[in-house]
């Protein structure tokens, strides 16, 4: 007679038993810091733990349908209504409504991206979804329709967005995977603990339906930084790679963690911040109030701040093909010696300050070289001082 636990009674079970543990272990950690026998008993019970977890799946497998209380959606959702919400972009009601975004096209679009997204490279049904994106897109630009136009505009920077988000947890987690990898077996259990607790929690969670593909935090960086490229292409042909250039700019922290990426995604990394650098130099040119001219100023500066460190220390010879070219270096750097001309006198040293610092501890990299914009620095400054 199989006198095993009912199927309903095990997500019960497993709350309070993955709570009782965490609890547990939390206190046993303090211990085991002064005493290496406690961190031996410690590394061997979390170790059998996580080997138990790969398979409470396999043993009931109806925890398919499983969602931790503290992540259960209110009873009172109707299945249509989620279905609906699905996937549409994150957007203010008034650029929705302007941009007709709650029409049939922009919902498709908006679920072609978002699939897109979620599907891995290398499944057979990428290129395919990824192809009827981008027809869409065409279509929807080659109409004379200031609507449709709209569409690609939000939907595109909706999109670029979720993935620059997606990118930087992605790199994240791999930063703290290395770091954990480094810092001992106790850290590294630490942290392979964590993620199987995560990945227990997240059993039946609606997107694993939906989709049949891993939780979001386990995509490669690598996909979503060529991702990116090609919305930031997307959004160019478009006419509105504004937003796509502002993000980026911004994006501080991920141009921090691509310092100790691995050379494949550095190299995919320096292509976007390639294209998007020579897109920003000409942002504000044209602008008639002064302070969007400030406004996109600011904007070049933190770009330059942000992915100048990046270009310097990574390799841009690539595994198979250069990551850029030689003319597309040069190119660059024109565009870089352009956009520092464009800055303040202080803007301009913090910017130079910053890339000695980082050109002159590459260990295998010379480019860029802004040595002209340096010198001519150096010669602005001496005149103003003299003129002092």
């Amino acid at each position: 007679m199989d006198e095993s636990p009912p199927a309903s009674t095990v997500p019960l079970i497993l709350n309070i038993v993955t709570s009782m543990f965490i609890y547990a272990d939390r206190s046993l950690l303090q211990l085991a810091d002064k005493y290496k026998l406690l961190e031996l008993l410690r590394y061997v019970v979390v170790t059998s733990f996580l080997f138990l977890l790969r398979l409470i799946p396999s043993m009931f497998p109806s925890l398919d349908s499983f969602v931790p209380f503290s992540e259960a959606r209110p009873l009172k959702a109707s299945p249509k209504k989620e279905i609906s919400n699905y996937h549409q972009p994150c957007l203010p009601s008034s650029a929705a409504a302007a941009a007709g975004c709650d029409s049939s096209i922009a919902r498709a679009l908006s679920q072609l991206l978002a699939i897109a997204n979620e599907i891995p490279v290398s499944s057979r049904k990428y290129e395919i979804v990824r192809s009827l994106a981008e027809k869409m897109i065409d279509d929807n630009h080659r109409e004379n329709v200031e609507a449709l136009h709209e569409i690609n505009r939000t939907v595109l920077s909706a999109a670029f967005s979720r993935s620059l988000a997606q990118l930087g947890a992605a790199m994240g987690e791999l930063g703290l995977d290395s770091r954990s990898g480094n810092g001992g077996a106790g850290q590294a259990v630490m942290y392979k603990l964590n993620r199987a607790l995560k990945a227990v929690r997240s059993v039946g969670d609606g997107s694993w339906g939906r989709t049949g593909y891993a939780n979001r935090s386990n995509f490669s960086a690598e996909k979503l930084a060529a991702e990116l490229l090609w919305l930031a292409q997307k959004l160019a042909a478009c006419g509105c790679v504004e937003e796509a250039v502002w993000r980026w700019a911004m994006a501080s922290k991920v141009a921090w963690l691509a310092l100790s990426a691995e050379p494949r995604l550095q190299g995919s990394l320096v292509k976007v911040s390639a294209f998007l650098i020579k897109h920003a130099k000409d942002l504000g040119l044209y602008e008639i109030e002064e302070s969007k001219k400030v406004q996109w100023r600011r904007t070049k500066l933190e770009m330059l701040s942000s992915w100048l460190p990046l270009l310097c220390r990574a390799t841009t010879a690539g595994v198979d093909v250069p990551v850029l070219s030689t003319g597309e270096r040069a190119d660059l750097e024109k565009v870089m010696e352009e956009m520092l001309e464009m800055l303040e006198q202080e803007e301009k040293e913090a910017v130079l300050f910053l890339w000695l610092q980082h050109f002159s501890y590459a260990p295998s990299s010379d480019w860029p070289n802004l040595h002209d914009s340096y010198s001519r620095w150096c010669n602005a400054s001496r005149r103003l001082l003299v003129l002092q």
